[in-house]
């Protein structure tokens, strides 16, 4: 299953997690710690693409066998860079994180912009 918000799509990581939650509970995904981890996932990808690259442009939530996969298209060419982890400093630990709960992220360039994507697997059984 697959939706798409586009220029209604999410102005903040809080409107956006609600849209998850909702997905979620449509495709009646996952157990408790399934479902925080891409709620983790969307609040991390959507603040960047706020932050960072001009906003969100798109905002698309699908599930299939492999898991549920968050993709958040900006208007910003760049790739998202990871910032080096320093406890001292507060934030920069997004990506990091993104990479733990899904094993990876991939950036598509579009046509005016990017789209970032991870999946967070239907096996996840890791810990937040």
């Amino acid at each position: 299953m697959f939706r798409e918000w586009k220029q209604e799509g999410p102005t903040s990581a809080a409107q956006a997690r609600a849209m998850a939650e909702d997905f979620m509970t449509v495709v009646g995904y996952g157990d408790e710690k399934q479902r925080e981890a891409v709620l983790l996932v969307v609040s991390e990808l959507v603040t960047n693409a706020l932050r960072h690259a001009r906003g969100v442009t798109a905002f698309r939530l699908s599930h299939d066998a492999q898991g549920l996969t968050v993709s958040v298209l900006d208007a910003d060419d760049r790739p998202p860079q990871a910032q080096p982890l320093d406890p001292g400093r507060p934030g920069g630990f997004g990506m990091h994180l993104v990479r733990s709960l899904t094993g990876g992220v991939e950036v598509l360039r579009r046509p005016g912009g990017k789209s970032v994507r991870a999946t967070v697997p239907n096996a996840y059984v890791g810990s937040l």
